[in-house]
């Protein structure tokens, strides 16, 4: 069973109604004692960076979701913003830590006054597998997400990132450490490819 986190900041009925879809159960925590019952979570976002790391830290989950993670290595899926709390920072919170699980920090796209392209990235764009990964397994070669973000992921070394897209600069809209996982776009959104990627996740 998926334990989503719901700590204010997040789609939590898509994501449950797709997981209901592809026939695996997901519930939503808002408390500490569920979450640490948890045999995967689930964290999404949809908003600000601070934000949301200020309300999981003013709800006391922090701690909790850190001993899941990195102590009990229970698998866990954060999805949009949900992937970049697992950063070490943002530049849309300097002063905010996020929860640092992956070696990575979260960039702004910053294009110059003549370039086309739009901030946010939104909509549909290819995603290229980087690596093997359980969580891209029988993946077409490049398959679509649905992005929505003004903001990007850069890891410190290629081996963390299983997904790469392209929006003016190339971008880490996958990543893996350990039993950590993060995807950019939003799988609940996706389509076929949301829900194969969240088949995934939920066979670990």
């Amino acid at each position: 069973m998926i334990t989503i986190i719901d700590y204010g900041m997040g789609n939590l009925g898509s994501v449950v109604n797709m997981f209901k879809r592809i026939g695996h159960k997901a519930i939503i925590a808002a408390d500490v004692e569920t979450i640490s019952k948890a045999e995967k979570i689930l964290l999404p976002g949809v908003g600000a960076f601070g934000n949301a790391m200020n309300l999981i830290d003013q709800k006391d989950f922090r701690d909790i979701l850190n001993e899941k993670a990195l102590v009990e290595k229970v698998p866990v899926l954060g999805i949009c913003l949900g992937m970049q709390l697992l950063t070490r920072s943002s530049e849309e919170s300097p002063a905010t830590k996020g929860l640092g699980w992956i070696p990575a920090d979260t960039k702004r796209f910053e294009f110059p006054p003549d370039e086309t392209l739009k901030v946010p990235h939104m909509g549909w764009n290819h995603v290229h597998l980087t690596q093997q990964s359980e969580l891209t397994a029988k993946f077409e070669e490049e398959p679509r997400f649905y992005f929505v973000h003004s903001y990007f992921v850069q890891v410190d070394d290629p081996k963390y990132s299983i997904m790469k897209t392209t929006h003016g600069v190339s971008f880490d809209s996958g990543v893996q450490h350990d039993n950590i996982f993060g995807a950019q776009f939003h799988p609940e959104k996706s389509h076929k490819f949301g829900m194969r990627l969240f088949e995934n996740f939920a066979k670990l």
